[in-house]
């Protein structure tokens, strides 16, 4: 099953997959030297959107929840990506502790922790999942919607490491753990806990990738950087694959403090993509998406193709833009250039993820809205997911192929994911507390 753009592919996009694929040798020498220089995030997803005139990344999560939505051929992939993951941050690692978000409840975010436990249990290691929720006490047994088991077990601090106390549940003897690293599936929304406070153990993501402290702007601004190398490399421009952002700061949408500023900002940002338009002959009106500029889950996002928009919002969008994950107040968003998405299964409006460990692509998914408009984020309530959409790997274009064919259009989905991984690690660099 794979997506069909309702746009003419007659536009810059089929250039620019040609382009590609004419410059493949060229492209992942690159991206190799690039490595060399900044360490890959130890995983990472990133949400494409295809306007058929633009292909660019509308946000990246360092905290990866859809593994579970995988295409689960290309398992071998996340194997050996897990495999020099881990190897790179703990050489001689034997055991790995995960800690997942605090979504007991969320049935279908189980079941990424169970499929994500089963890549790093197939690369050699050994995994429990240790929960920081106030809810686990003791050893608890969940199980996700189709009807797995995990087991989430209570944490315990013993001086500056994190291990799980030896307990036997349900029949079976757990020992004791202490394992060289802790990979956390956590994205700290709400700040870093004590029991994560000045660890001995490896902590991957590092800390600084939380969303306490992390902003989408910072990443943005790395990923322009990224984007002028490489589109210097092959002499495109680099607005199609990078939307134009802005910021924002000391926004009360509740009291409606610094709304001028947002209009104003939201304002300069639309003219500037109707400029872009006007010069690639773009008929489609320009819109610019304002959100939290830290923060995740899809909340805290709103599309507005006015400034009017912005003044004129009613209750209900100034509650839904004030509070974010964990109840963490917005007082920062982003504005943001819209990327339309033109692609769509069984006339449902569908946008690629793509998943990578280390700097390996290991899959991908489209996220479907059958609500949503191809101006909105999907990530909303109602949205699903279609694991089986990319049939094959985006390593392996189709060179003698036409540049929109299913394995080349993924080949450029799997090149623009890299770029914005490649971002994500000079990021992390740049706002690692040992650089500064």
């Amino acid at each position: 099953m794979v997506p069909h753009l309702t746009t003419a592919l007659s536009g810059p996009l089929v250039s620019l997959e040609k382009r590609m694929l004419e410059a493949m040798p060229d492209i992942e020498h690159w991206f190799r030297s690039q490595w060399q220089e900044v360490a890959a995030p130890f995983y990472a997803s990133v949400d494409l959107r295809n306007a058929g005139f633009k292909l660019a990344p509308v946000d990246t999560n360092l905290f990866p929840g859809g593994f579970n939505n995988l295409n689960p051929d290309f398992l071998s992939l996340a194997v050996q990506a897990a495999q020099v993951a881990v190897e790179k941050i703990c050489p001689d690692a034997r055991r790995l502790l995960l800690i997942p978000e605090n979504h007991t409840r969320n049935t279908y975010y189980l079941r990424n922790v169970v499929e994500l436990c089963h890549i790093l249990k197939a690369a050699g290691m050994e995994v429990r999942v240790g929960s920081l929720s106030p809810e686990i006490t003791e050893v608890t047994r969940l199980e996700t919607h189709d009807g797995l088991p995990l087991i989430l077990e209570p944490l315990v601090r013993d001086k500056n490491r994190l291990k799980l106390n030896a307990v036997t549940f349900e029949g079976v003897d757990y020992p004791a753990f202490d394992s060289c690293a802790i990979l956390l599936n956590n994205d700290l929304s709400g700040g870093v806990p004590d029991l994560l406070q000045n660890l001995e153990q490896n902590l991957i993501p590092p800390l600084h990738a939380g969303w306490f402290v992390r902003r989408k702007s910072q990443h943005f601004a790395a990923y322009d950087k990224v984007v002028a190398s490489f589109a210097a490399l092959l002499d495109i421009d680099p607005w199609l694959l990078n939307p134009y952002f802005d910021t924002a700061s000391g926004i009360d949408f509740h009291a409606r403090v610094g709304e001028d500023q947002l209009a104003d900002k939201v304002d300069a940002m639309l003219k500037k993509i109707a400029a872009k338009y006007a010069e690639y002959g773009i008929e489609h009106a320009p819109f610019v998406i304002v959100k939290a500029d830290a923060g995740t889950y899809g909340m805290g996002i709103m599309s507005v193709k006015s400034a009017d928009e912005v003044r004129d919002l009613n209750r209900k969008t100034r509650n839904k833009m004030s509070v974010i994950k964990e109840g963490v107040e917005v007082s920062e968003v982003m504005i943001q250039e819209g990327v339309y998405t033109f692609e769509n299964i069984n006339d449902a409006v569908a946008e690629p993820v793509v998943y990578m460990m280390d700097h390996f692509v290991i899959g991908g998914f489209y996220r479907v809205h059958t609500s949503r408009g191809v101006d909105e984020n999907l990530n909303a309530p109602g949205m699903q997911f279609v694991p089986l959409a990319f049939e094959k790997p985006c390593t392996l274009p189709d060179c003698a192929g036409e540049p929109d064919a299913p394995p080349n259009r993924f080949y450029a989905y799997g090149v623009v994911a890299r770029l914005a991984l490649l971002a994500a690690g000079m990021e992390l660099q740049e706002n690692d507390p040992l650089n500064a």
